[in-house]
């Protein structure tokens, strides 16, 4: 059984690995064939378009990998949520750019679940209302 020698987080548009950097200067030390990452990722990945993935790859003493994909950073999922392209520049100050409902607050939660340390689906939309809080965007929380 081959052991892992390294493990690479990325974070990575869906369907748009290319071997320029980041990928290729992030793997090419490791000595993955980086061509064949990409090829796996694009493949994984072609339902979500320019969607931001993170990616955490585990290289083994063979050089071969196996990667897990993550879901989208919770930042990404709020701007998703509400159409907007950044949050508040000063968050404590400027006027709110957007306002999550209940709603939205749940199905963010639930889509970010596996990759939180909340035990609870309420513990989880409140770690969404913090994010969004500290974006300086509002929430029905």
């Amino acid at each position: 059984m081959a052991t892992v020698v390294k493990k690479i987080k990325l974070q990575i548009p869906g369907g748009k690995a290319t071997p320029a950097p980041p990928v290729g200067t992030a793997l090419g030390p490791a000595g993955v064939n980086i061509g064949q990452f990409v090829t796996q990722f694009n493949d994984a990945t072609k339902d979500k378009p320019g969607v931001i993935i993170p990616v955490e790859l585990s290289v083994y003493d063979d050089r071969s990998f196996t990667f897990v994909l993550k879901v989208s950073p919770m930042s990404r999922l709020i701007l998703k949520a509400l159409g907007l392209e950044k949050g508040a520049l000063k968050p404590n100050k400027d006027r709110k750019p957007g306002t999550l409902t209940k709603a939205q607050l749940r199905s963010i939660a639930e889509e970010k679940m596996p990759d939180l340390n909340a035990n609870t689906i309420e513990a989880a939309e409140r770690l969404v209302a913090g994010t969004a809080k500290s974006m300086g965007i509002g929430s029905e929380a």
